[in-house]
């Protein structure tokens, strides 16, 4: 089924180009389809590029998906132009008393920061509180997960020694988990962090359940018993390039930068990286649409309610 998007988001010619089966507003209302409705908070820099990594994702699924693009107020994109903000985003007045199917909350590139010294901090979390009785799931990504887990639950992030910047092997520990049906036993999964959370920290909370993990790069997937608030620590929605032109901005800057661990064929950033982790990614997305939103949520989204396990 195909994923909605604005008419002229900067995502949907790329998509097309990829075959990735996209449909216009224009073309959506004369289907008499009930789409689910996925709010996607961005958060980072790269704004373009994570509405087309997120897009083709979810385009890449059996359901009709709607995505609408959220901004926060107290802070403005510094990477990407003020026409686009506008164009293709919405703040949080404009839809608070919408409900949600899904919602996405994006990484983003303050995590050597507390969390209350960001200055869209008060507004995540007003965001985050509003999410438990405006959607169905949600799903935190990397920094947006570490802001998930210490909102809801008060779990803190450490920083790590270095970087953590590579893509690196995981390991499903509870293998009865919707979420990751049909993925190997073994996966790859890019990171690329300055902070973690700590397995023992999460284990104190008998709500949350540790689905999978690296030896090398820690926690991976948490979730609730039901799957409405879900933390993934890393990035499998990057694209094959992704790392590499981190590694590039990086060493430009002249900022002291490891090579991306198990990344370029045999360490040599001359080559091509290989994208290893894209079948885990659009598995990982597909169950979380299909498992946690599309069979869960009501078919009148307004009927979205607030407590865990319901819809």
């Amino acid at each position: 089924m195909p994923i909605k998007i604005p008419n002229d988001l900067p995502a949907t010619k790329v998509l097309n180009e990829e075959n990735i089966f996209v449909i216009t507003e224009h073309r959506a209302i004369t289907q008499d389809i009930r789409p689910l409705h996925i709010l996607i908070l961005n958060l980072m820099p790269t704004k373009i590029l994570t509405e087309t990594q997120l897009a083709r994702i979810l385009g890449n699924t059996p359901l009709q998906v709607e995505l609408d693009f959220l901004q926060t107020a107290t802070h403005k994109a510094k990477h990407t132009s003020a026409e686009h903000m506008i164009s293709f985003y919405k703040t949080f007045d404009e839809i608070k008393d919408r409900k949600f199917d899904g919602m996405i909350i994006t990484g983003a590139p303050v995590e050597l920061l507390k969390f209350e010294e960001v200055n869209y901090w008060d507004e995540l979390c007003l965001i985050m509180e509003w999410s438990k009785s405006h959607v169905t799931s949600t799903l935190h990504i990397c920094w947006g997960a570490q802001a998930g887990l210490y909102y809801h639950y008060g779990i803190r992030k450490y920083p790590l020694k270095q970087k953590l910047f590579g893509v690196y092997k995981h390991k499903m520990e509870y293998k009865k988990s919707i979420l990751l049906r049909g993925v190997d036993d073994e996966f790859y999964v890019p990171h690329s962090r300055y902070t973690t959370v700590h397995r023992e920290d999460i284990e104190k909370h008998p709500e949350l359940r540790i689905l999978a993990s690296s030896d090398m790069a820690g926690i991976y997937a948490v979730s609730t018993d039901m799957g409405r608030q879900i933390f993934i620590m890393g990035h499998s929605e990057y694209d094959a390039d992704t790392l590499k032109n981190e590694y590039i901005r990086d060493k430009s800057a002249g900022i002291d930068i490891n090579l991306p661990y198990n990344y370029f064929p045999n360490d040599d950033e001359t080559k091509d990286p290989l994208n290893i982790w894209r079948s885990h990614a659009n598995i990982l997305y597909s169950n979380w649409l299909n498992y946690y939103v599309y069979q869960t949520t009501p078919y009148d989204i307004n009927n979205i309610k607030g407590d865990e396990g319901t819809a």
